[in-house]
């Protein structure tokens, strides 16, 4: 997966060098781990999305040395997916479950 962000993560970061893609990929890694564990599951990155969005937002804070302002910058867009993930899991889908 991390091989398959890479480029789109190298390009949203205005990265054009490769000596920094190994540790580009385990920013990838932690940051799908990340949100993972916040919404208890596991999401599909190569899907475009909220998940992929936040994830490689989280990317860029944490490669700017910033990651201590993610969650208070991105606070609404993570609980709409936190709430978006448990309604997915609980299986209501139009309010009459």
């Amino acid at each position: 997966m991390e091989e398959q962000l890479l480029p789109l993560l190298k390009s949203n970061l205005r990265v054009t060098w490769t000596d920094e893609d190994l540790d580009l990929k385990k920013l990838l890694t932690r940051s799908m781990a990340y949100l993972n564990e916040l919404c208890g599951t596991s999401f599909d990155f190569s899907a475009e999305g909220q998940a992929k969005f936040l994830m490689l937002e989280r990317c860029r804070y944490v490669y700017n040395n910033a990651a201590d302002e993610f969650e208070k910058n991105f606070h609404h867009e993570l609980a709409r997916l936190i709430l978006s993930t448990a309604v997915s899991r609980a299986g209501v889908t139009d309010g009459t479950t």
